[in-house]
């Protein structure tokens, strides 16, 4: 009978994650933070013929791969289904069709083999990314979270606790970032491709900053400067006027991310917080990567930058903070269901 009263903890435990929120569907082995390995089967070229990612299309495509994409990272990290010690998947936020698919292979797979299972949100497997950078991180620090569904900067406490401190009212960065690759006519993944864009361009047009002016409460608000980006374009194409798709994209770029930089920044430092973490989809981008090095390096703070490849969607990420509620005891049920939406606690 699965009770998960009876568990206990082990000091470095294998840890089986599954990842499975949007299009990529993954899977990791971990023992305590090494990572032994970390398998990914995408389905981006399929859902980029229709511009993003059809939910349908994607739950499919991830039914056909969790078993397989189970398989190899098992045979990678060189173990048996019975070495693990935990089993961790993401419940939400995300599709709900696709995280279901995940998530029920998770809990059989953990029911199968009698060890606790947890549920992962997957705002806070971003967060713990940075433990894959660097293992021997600890709390406190302050977390850059940029991604497709949410934008925050937080104050990491504890292993298991944050608070936050900044957060978008609207869109995601990421979001914007789509939305401007799609005005420019750039192909699906559009944050990448912007990026790519912006290189050969400058940021010669003045778009709305992201950050809210006097508001009472420090947020971002991507969807005027996406609106901005819209207009820009379609403003001066009904004109019939030439417009580099260069500069726009590079002006974007620098209004999306240098207030997000600027004010992580400017919060370690009230906090007296020496250690910036980052983790999200948009922290693979080029131009943050380097703004944010240079301004933590300016105002002397550590600053612990995932690999891009830990900023995207994966499953390390998701053993990895499977790894924090698994050493804290908090085991979940197997009748906990996949949530679209979950809120950034």
């Amino acid at each position: 009978m699965y009770d998960i009263s009876k568990f206990s903890v082990k000091p470095e435990p294998i840890i089986l994650g599954i990842e499975s929120s949007c299009d990529e569907t993954a899977c990791a082995v971990l023992r305590g933070r090494k990572i032994l390995s970390n398998r990914i089967i995408s389905s981006a070229s399929e859902q980029a013929k229709y511009g993003g990612v059809v939910p349908e299309i994607a739950s499919r495509m991830h039914t056909e791969a969790v078993d397989e994409v189970c398989r190899l990272a098992l045979a990678d990290a060189g173990i048996t289904p019975r070495d693990i010690d935990c089993v961790a998947a993401t419940y939400g936020a995300g599709l709900l069709g696709a995280l279901l698919v995940g998530l029920s292979f998770a809990k059989a797979f953990a029911y199968a083999l009698n060890v606790p299972f947890v549920a992962v949100n997957h705002i806070r497997g971003h967060i713990a990314a940075a433990y894959l950078d660097q293992p021997d991180l600890k709390p406190p620090f302050i977390p850059l979270l940029a991604s497709g569904g949410h934008t925050a900067i937080l104050h990491t406490s504890s292993y298991t606790a944050f608070e936050v401190l900044a957060a978008t009212s609207d869109d995601a960065a990421g979001e914007a970032f789509d939305k401007c690759a799609r005005v420019l006519g750039l192909p699906y993944p559009g944050g990448p491709n912007v990026q790519r864009l912006a290189e050969g361009g400058k940021p010669a047009i003045n778009f709305p900053s992201a950050l809210v002016k006097n508001s009472p409460s420090l947020r971002f608000s991507y969807s005027g400067l996406k609106t901005a980006v819209i207009n820009y374009c379609h403003n001066a194409q009904q004109r019939g006027e030439q417009f580099r798709a260069a500069d726009v994209a590079a002006s974007f770029q620098c209004a999306a991310i240098d207030p997000l930089v600027k004010k992580t920044v400017e919060l370690a430092t009230r906090y007296n917080v020496k250690t910036v973490t980052a983790g999200g989809g948009v922290i693979a981008n080029d131009y943050l990567r380097a703004t944010l090095s240079a301004a933590c390096k300016k105002a002397g703070l550590t600053l612990v930058l995932p690999e891009k490849k830990y900023c995207t969607d994966n499953a390390a990420m998701i053993a990895s903070e499977g790894l924090n509620q698994y050493m804290a005891g908090n085991f979940s049920p197997l009748n906990i269901n996949a949530a679209a939406a979950i809120p950034l606690k």
